[in-house]
């Protein structure tokens, strides 16, 4: 959580440097259907170039990705532990997961 507030943080600092004295307007909003990893690929491209905009939905993404580390984490856990139940319920919770990613990005 602190990496992904710190960077997003360095983001919004990189951002209002080159666009601090404009004004945006939220009366438009783009709505953009594409595939998710094609946006992952946008935002890694723009995070690389140092585009503030882009560093802030990397540290935005990495908080939305805390919860599934912890999972995985999880999941290196309980086989260590060889505690093959809660090892497939893990696997259940990951296989959910990944569906509901790819069905609910894909149009």
């Amino acid at each position: 959580v602190w990496i992904s507030l710190s960077v997003a943080f360095i983001g919004g600092i990189v951002y209002l440097m080159h666009h601090g004295n404009e004004i945006e307007d939220y009366s438009v909003f783009k709505e953009n259907d594409r595939n998710i990893f094609e946006v992952i690929s946008t935002v890694y491209h723009g995070a690389i170039q140092g585009n503030g905009a882009y560093l802030i939905f990397v540290g935005i993404i990495l908080l939305f990705l805390t919860p599934v580390f912890r999972v995985l984490l999880s999941l290196f856990s309980f086989m260590l532990e060889k505690d093959y139940l809660y090892v497939t319920i893990t696997l259940i919770v990951i296989l959910i997961i990944i569906t509901s990613i790819s069905f609910g990005f894909s149009h």
